[in-house]
Parts: C-alpha cells; structure tokens; sequence
C-alpha cells in the first residue's frame, strides 16, 4: 500500500473517531476489538498514523462498515467544509512552516473538535464567496504576514546579495548601469534580450517583462526607463542566483498559482531592490536625511536618484532598513492607484510593521480619507498631468485617537501606463525614538492635518474635502438612540 497523504491521514482519522463516538466507544473499547494499542489508535485518530490493512480491516468491523467506506476519503455532511479544505490541497498550499506551524498540529485541532471547526470553516468560506475572494488573496496575504513578522529584514538575502556582487565583481559604485547586468544575463545565464519584445502585443502593455523559458528570452516593454530595466535584470538575476524555480513568467504576478511563487516573486524583489541599493551605504546617507534641520523634498529626492531607483525600489528600501537600523518598528507603507480625471483610487500594495497601522486597505467600497497626503497629491496630479512627479510630508493626527504619523509620499505619473497615477506613503508612527531620529519632525512647513480611515466612518463635521456621507456614524448614532430609548422604557 502506498504511503498515504497528510490529508488522508486527516481524514481517515476523523473517520475513525466519527464512527467510534457514534457507536458510543471508548479508546480502550476499541483498542480490545480491533487488537490495536490505545497510542497508536489516538495517534490515528490525530492524523499522524495510518494503520496498515489488516489493522484497517479490523477498525471496519468493530466500527460497523466496510473497509472500502471507510477508505474512501468522505467525510458526513457535518464535517463537508473540513472535507472541501483538505481537499483542495490549500493547507499543503499555505506556508504553515514559515510560522514554525506543522500541519500535524492543525489536524490535531480538527480532530480535537471537529464540528466546531467545521462551522468555523463554513463562515470563512461563506465571508471568502461574500467578499469575492480567490485562493491567491489568502497566498499574498500570507506573505505580507510573513513579512511582517521578519519586520521585512532577511539578512540572508543581503548575504546573497554580497556574494553576488562578489562572484561577479560587480562595481562598488552606485547607482549599477542597466548595461552590466543585462550582459550578466546573457553571457552567464543564457538570456536573450529583446528590449522592444512586447511592443507588438497590445494587451502586454501594462506589463514591464514576460521571460520565456524555453527560449531563454526576456522579453521588455519598449517604454521602459532605464531604471526598471535594471530593476527588472535584477530580478531576473535574482531567480538564477537563489536557484528560484517555482516562478512568475511575468514581471509583476497576475494570479498566484501556488504559494512558493508568490514567496520566490518576494525573494527576487528584494533582491534587487537591495542590489542597486547597497545596505552600508543607503543606510549612511539616511541617517544624514534625517539629520536635516528641516524638511526637504529635494533632498529626499536626490537621495532615491542618487541610486537610481524607483519610487517603488526606495521606498522599498526604506521599510527594509529602518526597523532594523534606526529603533523605528511601528511603520506602514502603502501604494495608491489612481485612474486619471476620476475620483477612484485602490491600495494595490501595503505593508504593516509592528500592528496593523490606522491607514489601511478597506474591502467594503468605502472612501477613503480625502485628507491623506496619499490621496490629496494624487488629486493634484489629476489636475495637471505634465508635473509628474510630487513630494510632500505631513504629520497626520488620526481623529479619536493619540496616534500621529509623519507621513513622507511621493505621487506620479504610473509610467509606462496609460492613464494612471501612484502615489508610494511612508508612514512612521510618532514616538520618542522617531524624535530623537529625525531632526525635521517639528519642522513648521510640514502641514499638521487631522484626519481618518474613511469617510463613512468619520465623523468630523466640517471637512471641505468629504467624498461620502458618515452613514457608518450616523447608523451607530441611531442605534445607541434606541438603546437609550428602550432603557427609559424598561427601567
């Protein structure tokens, strides 16, 4: 017989105890009619041990079925959504052990209580259908976990990155041409470089790059700067160099198919960010921005160009070091995308350090605060389309609350995309350790703003900038009237 599956071994488990408790029998009934030890039935029952045949044959007859129903992997109707989960394969599919979890551990829970988690199941499935949400959305939700329990800090991708420049004497100097590593590529990794490759496909135009396996092609978005070239070659490096296998072919994810390429995706990200960002050095000259007296949207700029990156790459840099190097764990990032001449705007990406932050991405269709920095540059941008490019900070009071952020965002035109802006917000939870760190904190030209989350749940009252009616407030009020109502009636 071949060796069975953590997931039919889960299942069979639940089978036996199902039968055993029906039939009202105890372990060490069961153990004196089947000739099977009380440890290794509890162990069956737990989902670790699948008993050979003639021990499975002897569990059918003293549970009052045959060995084939017992075998054949279905479950009551009570237990269907336990059933559907293990089927689908998506525990084995969840990075369990990323947080030090065995997938023996969850089958003891099931087993322990298999009703309760059942039910428990069923409404996350039926919230799952509600909200729309697909396999993949439980895979990046994952990984932004696991980033988040490392405070986005792997040190042996950095060490990677090390050995990589070394092996391959790349320059110490930065910023890192393009040129280098495209040729990287070509000459020790096989790669063909087609730098106008998905010009003729219309529908790829959103894409930067789709790397052909078979071929050993990469093809580029024609539109590309030379900075997400590089960027891109990175990546791409990335893969090669840690051996990443399971992969996107694309450059940015459409559908997670698995979750080790959602992971590997992450890995080769950072890889690259890191390599044209060199840890020593950015972080040195971070330490001096912060040191500034003032404020300075300039300076701040200059030092993302001063490595040639991206919005998207330093910003990315900058949630990697500054937990780690200067004491500040409680910050948040998130990227904002917004269609040009509407009033529509979508986290597509953020990240949370330390607790999940007031600024957020929210499901529910409703409006978030237009008192944002994130939101009021992009609504500039909209405005004048030829300035591609704004910085400003802001110090956010979250209304309600004593939380403040300094928030640092930089909107612009979503290159090569036709009719979209992004905006990229750094937020960095105000703290004594924040004020000894930046010099520029109390700094007067930085605005002060009180805002919150959405509009619908807001209820500031004389906001110029509301996009939406406080229904959420206004329905809590209504409700908190007729329990002081219904208590002057009762008492």
């Amino acid at each position: 017989m071949r060796a069975k599956t953590a997931n039919e071994r889960i299942i069979f488990g639940l089978k036996v105890k199902q039968l055993r408790q029906q039939r009202s029998y105890s372990f060490d009934q069961l153990s004196k009619a089947t000739g099977i030890s009380l440890s290794y039935l509890n162990e069956i029952e737990k989902g670790k041990k699948f008993p050979k045949l003639e021990k499975v044959d002897s569990l059918a007859g003293a549970l009052g079925t045959t060995t084939a129903e017992l075998t054949d992997g279905e479950l009551g109707r009570e237990l269907a959504p336990v059933s559907q989960l293990l089927q689908s394969n998506f525990l084995n599919e969840l990075p369990l052990e990323l947080f030090g979890i065995e997938l023996s551990k969850v089958a003891e829970i099931i087993a322990a209580a298999p009703l309760q988690v059942g039910a428990f199941i069923s409404t996350l499935l039926e919230i799952s259908r509600s909200y729309a949400l697909r396999e993949e959305n439980f895979y990046f939700a994952a990984l932004r976990s696991y980033l988040e329990l490392n405070a986005n800090y792997f040190p042996e991708l950095e060490q990677a990155v090390v050995s990589f420049a070394g092996q391959y004497k790349l320059p110490a100097i930065r910023p890192l041409p393009p040129r280098i590593l495209g040729e990287l590529l070509e000459d020790r990794f096989g790669y063909e470089i087609v730098p106008d490759g998905l010009d003729h496909e219309p529908a790829l135009a959103g894409l930067r790059s789709v790397y052909q396996p078979a071929t050993g092609r990469l093809l580029l978005n024609g539109k590309l700067t030379a900075v997400q070239r590089g960027f891109q070659f990175g990546k791409e490096l990335a893969f090669n160099h840690l051996k990443l296998t399971e992969r996107a072919n694309t450059s940015s994810i459409l559908k997670g198919r698995v979750f080790e390429e959602v992971l590997n995706h992450s890995k080769a990200t950072y890889f690259s960010v890191a390599l044209h960002l060199p840890l020593e050095p950015f972080t040195r000259e971070l330490r001096e921005f912060f040191a500034l007296p003032q404020w300075d949207a300039v300076a701040f700029r200059g030092l993302m160009q001063r490595f040639n990156a991206t919005p998207e790459m330093f910003y990315h840099r900058l949630t990697n070091v500054i937990p780690q190097f200067f004491g500040l764990p409680e910050l948040f990032f998130l990227r904002f995308v917004h269609d040009r001449g509407t009033d529509h705007f979508i986290i597509d990406k953020e990240l949370h350090l330390n607790r999940r932050h007031h600024p957020h991405e929210n499901g529910l269709a409703e409006h978030y605060c237009r008192r944002w920095v994130s939101l009021h540059l992009l609504r500039e941008l909209s405005a004048d389309p030829r300035e591609n490019l704004r910085i400003e900070a802001q110090r956010s009071h979250y209304y309600g609350t004593d939380d403040e952020y300094l928030c640092i965002t930089l909107a612009r035109t979503d290159y090569p995309r036709e009719g979209k802006n992004v905006s990229v917000t750094l937020g960095l939870l105000i703290t004594d350790a924040l004020r000894e760190t930046v010099a520029f904190l109390d700094d007067p030209a930085i605005p002060r703003v009180v805002v919150n989350t959405t509009c619908e749940r807001c209820p500031i009252a004389d906001c110029r900038v509301r996009a939406a009616a406080p229904v959420v407030v206004e329905k809590r009020e209504r409700y908190r009237a007729t329990k002081a109502a219904l208590r002057e009636l009762v008492d």
